[in-house]
């Protein structure tokens, strides 16, 4: 080891040097940052400093100088991408420079005997968030994030693109004196005066992610505060740091009783029972080595031979602070390998590692700036970066490689695949600014949004991507040409405009622009999925945009539900051993397993008390036992026992439903059942209502006799004039109607229905059991019965998709056991029917059903797993929140584009609900943050994030709903991206193309937008060359634009980029870029 400190490393002043605060090695090892009293940031050459002793040397010592600060600079950092280099200073601004391949235009400062700069180093951006010194900087190891903490006891967030600020945490109590990422780039820690460190967890925001987009990362995940319960305030600063496989923070100003030390905390558990001892004063700075060392040399392994055995790897940490001492340790050693005591004459402040590991930089208050240069096998021997990547790997952390170009074609592909990524970034700052033009909504028939010049506010259109984790590209359907109707034009976009140009007239006479408010601006939300459940707004502008603003294609609920759903019983299916008095324990179990060892099935009687061994029996002397009927092998449920119960409505006297003009009235958000009103300029008061109603007895009936009540009277009227009425022998409990039908169910488990007009359109359908949910959309009637049975009629065929399907199944009957009583059973909180007669179910528990009648069976669509698992759960900002359909703003019914539409979404925002007021969801999250941090769990996040995207592919699928299916498959094919899985994005652009392009020839088969919608074209592996409604074509091209940028992924994306010609022909990729 040897001591490095050349006369002219100083930040030099007239009479004495300044203190220097803070230095830093950019990620190339060839400069050294520090940053001092003086106001200026120089950078010097490190090669200069290691041939120092070298009088021949005549390259440049000091590369650049910066002054941009007012005030002493207390931190300076590179970014871990080389690309920045970060200030913060006591004047309260972080300033940001970026190298500028021109060479300067300056010689020198004037004034000054500096030499000339050799690199032109100039500010890039001041950022504004503090109000007291900025303590310490950190950069996240992918440079997205830039963070800054202060003595305001404000932690703020950064991006590390545009800069914008992000979040601003203020949970400490106290000044803010140090911070440290996370290597795995999973979290990063604070360290405060008020004698905490806080964990914080993040999930790395896009290139243009803004601070909407970001309200729900950057999570408070531990506060940890026995190490530092007495520690003294008295340091400047308490700079911890995160060692380089991951495992462990070193945290300054501990104490150990009565004694300074430094605390090792484990990750995880985030705590520790290891200190370093020795210093005399408090430590106010420690660095761990970026690179993971060997005690003994590592051998070479011969070509033919396997990777010998991997070693134990140690890690290297130094430590310094009051005391002017400098301790350096290593993992595998109880002592300090290296003790220097009045190394300078003030406090260490700083402390900086080379990327190779074999030098220290240090600095100290009394202006000293010295190296400390390690000889080989000193510390250890280094092994490769290989080792800290895989050390890494099991939290989770997934730094690949920047990968091989796969020919020109992947070049152009990457290009293609980024400018949309750069435009986002790029245009948002100008909208923010006031720069951008209004916005106008323009949709095709089909209910897709078509990007104009004047809605594309972020370079893509308004269902373009907002953030790097989420890509929601639109594209115009194949020979579509997009009307441009002038009631199509948003009509705040004039207001908008006028806002910007009003001019006001200041009190001494001048004309001046008045400022418009950047909130007020009009920019759409953020789509980025949030990563927690989030309650709803419950006033004003907030609850209004938790509406779903989708056409919803499902029948709204008139006659509601009670509060907490419809209550439901079960007996159970599970079935379980019986107990039989005098048998020993385990008796049944025993001999039902001694029965089966010879391969033969053991016959057990079912019974009440549970599975008992059947007995057998004998007939009458000298007759054969024989049966003279057998039982059917299925049992229509409507004349055996049903397992389920659910809450029936009682008869009321008066029954009303009212409807505009024959229709649903109008909701909140001024749609009618889905569709928005044909004409939205009319007023509630002055529409036309249509009753319908049902008056039951109310009094005894005249014989005296209970089956000779009276009859139930039925009457239709608009605007108070009756239009048809008929009378029913039995009371009835629900109603519902639309412009095609309108329906009644009885107390006695009838249903009838009437056009119109109050023709009878059907004989009486008489049921098992009482209707308890009767509902209908178009021509498709619902009825969920008492014992949970599901009867699905197309009244205008007279005919059903399916036959009667039970609820008990999506009840949890399977989970309960079958006993003598009843249990208590999720309640069912709603029940619709959408377009296509598809039935969805929503429960108590927060999950959401839909039956399949191509499958006969339920499938769950949305569950409280997602809501605290993924990272794309979204509760008022959903990525299809915006989706609109012209075609249903002109025609009462909805279009074939606009079917199964927002019923995801629907769903998903039922599931938070359910879950916020049940609190239910915090238990579960409090399990996910465990399992984070336990052994085998690295990859969970990431897994189920896939897992949700997937759920949502195959939900929309199923059901239909295009746009949704669009938006979710994009955003599927970014993450597949960026987790680089190549055997998923293999099989996705597989399963996108189809049979789109013959085997022979590879010609493409000619594509029909226009083709009817049908069954046909909901799989994967259908024959046609439409999926979920879209051209295979036009799906295949968005995603490989999305793909494009992943290198890693271009050996996979290229043979189709070429197929499509999107190397060849860039102004039609231009439609759905966007990632």
């Amino acid at each position: 080891m040897r001591y490095i400190r050349p006369v002219w490393l100083t930040h030099s002043g007239e009479k004495k040097d300044f203190d220097v605060y803070s230095c830093h090695v950019s990620p190339d090892g060839t400069r050294l940052v520090t940053a001092a009293g003086d106001g200026h940031v120089r950078i010097w050459s490190t090669d200069a400093i290691y041939n120092a002793g070298d009088p021949n040397y005549s390259k440049p010592r000091q590369l650049a100088s910066m002054s941009y600060h007012s005030g002493t600079i207390h931190t300076v950092r590179f970014s871990s991408s080389g690309k920045f280099l970060a200030s913060g200073a006591d004047d309260k601004i972080v300033c940001v420079y970026t190298l500028d391949p021109n060479p300067p235009s300056h010689s020198a400062t004037f004034g000054t005997n500096e030499s000339p700069p050799a690199e032109n180093w100039r500010i890039f951006r001041r950022l504004i968030g503090h109000e007291n010194d900025v303590q310490d900087l950190g950069w996240s190891y992918d440079s997205s994030i830039l963070v800054s903490v202060s003595l305001d006891s404000k932690v703020v967030v950064w991006s590390g693109h545009t800069f914008e600020k992000l979040k601003t945490l203020p949970n400490h109590q106290s000044h803010v004196k140090g911070l440290t990422f996370d290597p795995a780039n999973k979290y990063f820690a604070t360290a405060s005066d008020d004698r905490t460190i806080k964990i914080w967890r993040f999930t790395s925001p896009g290139a243009n992610a803004s601070a909407h987009d970001q309200a729900n990362n950057f999570v408070l995940e531990k506060t940890i505060s026995a190490p530092f319960a007495a520690s003294p305030l008295t340091t400047y600063f308490r700079r911890c740091s995160w060692s380089p496989d991951g495992n462990h923070i070193a945290a300054a100003n501990a104490v150990n009783g009565p004694v300074s030390s430094v605390a090792i905390i484990n990750r995880g558990s985030w705590d520790g029972d290891i200190h370093l001892i020795g210093h005399e004063g408090p430590v106010e700075v420690c660095a761990f080595s970026p690179r993971l060392f060997s005690k003994l040399p590592l051998p070479k392994p011969a070509v033919d031979s396997k990777a010998p055995h991997a070693p134990h790897l140690v890690t290297v940490i130094a430590c310094a602070g009051q005391d002017k001492a400098l301790s350096v340790w290593i993992t595998s050693n109880p002592r300090p390998l290296v003790i220097t005591q009045d190394l300078a004459i003030k406090s260490i402040s700083d402390l900086a590692w080379t990327p190779d590991g074999k030098t220290l930089f240090v600095t100290s208050l009394d202006g000293t700036i010295l190296a400390m240069a390690f000889e080989t096998s000193e510390l250890g021997y280094e092994v490769s970066l290989e080792e800290n990547e895989k050390s890494l790997a099991r939290f989770g952390a997934g730094r690949r490689g920047g990968g091989i170009i796969e020919g020109t074609t992947g070049l152009i592909l990457e290009e293609r695949s980024r400018e949309g990524e750069l435009r986002g970034a790029e245009g948002r700052m100008g909208a923010l600014m006031g720069d951008s033009t209004s916005q106008s909504t323009i949709t095709n028939g089909n209910g897709t949004l078509i990007p104009t010049a004047s809605n594309l506010t972020n370079g893509v259109g308004p269902q373009g991507p907002r953030n790097g984790q989420e890509v929601e590209p639109t594209a115009v359907p194949a020979g579509g040409v997009p009307p441009r109707p002038a009631q199509d034009i948003d009509p705040n976009a004039a207001k908008l405009e006028r806002l910007k140009q009003r001019v006001t007239i200041t009190k001494d006479g001048k004309k001046r622009i008045a400022p418009l408010l950047v909130s007020s601006s009009g920019a759409q939300e953020s789509s980025l999925p949030r990563a927690q459940l989030m309650a709803s707004t419950s006033n004003g502008q907030g609850a209004q945009n938790d509406q779903p603003q989708t056409i919803l294609d499902l029948s709204k609920p008139f006659d509601g539900l009670p509060r907490g759903g419809l209550s439901a019983l079960l007996l159970g299916n599970k079935r379980r051993f019986a107990t039989i008095e005098g048998a020993e324990d385990g008796h049944i179990e025993r001999r039902i397993g001694h029965t089966s060892k010879d391969g033969s099935v053991p016959i057990l009687a079912n019974t009440v008390d549970g599975l008992i061994p059947a007995q057998p029996t004998s007939g009458p002397a000298g007759q054969p036992l024989k049966a003279d009927f057998v039982r059917p092998a299925m049992t229509n449920p409507s004349l055996m026992l049903s397992q389920l119960r659910l809450a029936v409505p009682r008869v009321r006297s008066h029954i009303v439903q009212s409807f505009g003009e024959s229709t649903p009235k109008v909701a909140n958000d001024g749609q009618v059942n889905g569709s928005r009103d044909p004409d939205p300029t009319k007023s509630r008061d002055t529409q036309t209502d249509v009753v319908i109603e049902a008056r039951n007895p109310s009094q005894l009936p005249i014989t005296g006799r209970a089956q000779d009540s009276e009859p139930c009277r039925i009457t239709v009227t608009k605007q108070g004039q009756p239009i048809w009425q008929d009378y029913l022998p039995r009371s009835v409990i629900l109603l519902t109607g639309n412009r095609h039908f309108w329906s009644a169910a009885c107390e006695d488990g009838s249903v009838y229905a009437w056009t119109p007009a109050g023709r009878r359109l059907v004989n009486a359908l008489v049921l098992e059991s009482q209707p308890v949910i009767l509902e209908c959309q178009d021509h498709w009637l619902l009825c969920v019965t008492a014992v949970g049975m599901c009867y699905v009629w197309d009244i205008k065929t007279f005919s059903s998709p399916h036959p009667p399907v039970s609820l008990a199944p999506i009840l949890e009957i399977a989970v309960h056991n079958l006993q003598e009583h009843v249990t208590h059973a999720p309640a069912v909180t709603s029940a619709h029917v959408n377009s296509e007669g598809r039935v969805v179910v929503t429960l108590s528990n927060g999950d959401g059903y839909a039956y399949s009648p191509s499958m006969y069976v339920w499938q769950r669509l949305s569950e409280l797993w997602w809501a605290v698992g993924s990272q794309y759960w979204n509760t008022t900002d959903s990525s299809v929140g915006n989706l609109k359909s012209s075609a249903a703003q002109s025609s009462a019914s909805l279009s074939r584009s606009s079917v199964s539409a927002g019923i995801m979404p629907f769903l998903e925002r039922r599931t938070t609900h359910e879950t916020l007021v049940r609190g239910r969801a915090g238990f579960l999250q409090r399990l996910v943050k465990q399992l984070l941090s336990r052994e085998g769990f690295e990859g969970f996040e990431s897994s189920v994030s896939i897992a949700h995207l997937e759920n949502r592919l195959a939900a929309t699928i199923m059901l239909g709903a295009k746009d949704e299916f669009q938006v979710y498959l994009y955003m599927y094919a970014k993450r597949l991206g960026a987790e680089g899985q190549k055997a998923k994005v293999g099989e996705l652009l597989q399963n996108l193309v189809g049979e789109l392009y013959d085997a022979d020839d590879e010609s493409p088969v000619e594509e029909s937008s226009t083709a009817p919608r049908n069954a046909e074209d909901r799989s994967w592996d259908n024959t046609t060359d439409l999926l979920c409604g879209w051209p295979r074509k036009e799906l295949l091209r968005g995603v490989i634009l999305i793909l494009g940028k992943n290198r890693e992924l271009q050996r996979i994306t290229v043979p189709y980029a070429k197929i499509l010609g999107i190397s060849e022909d860039g102004e039609r990729d231009d439609e759905v870029m966007g990632s």
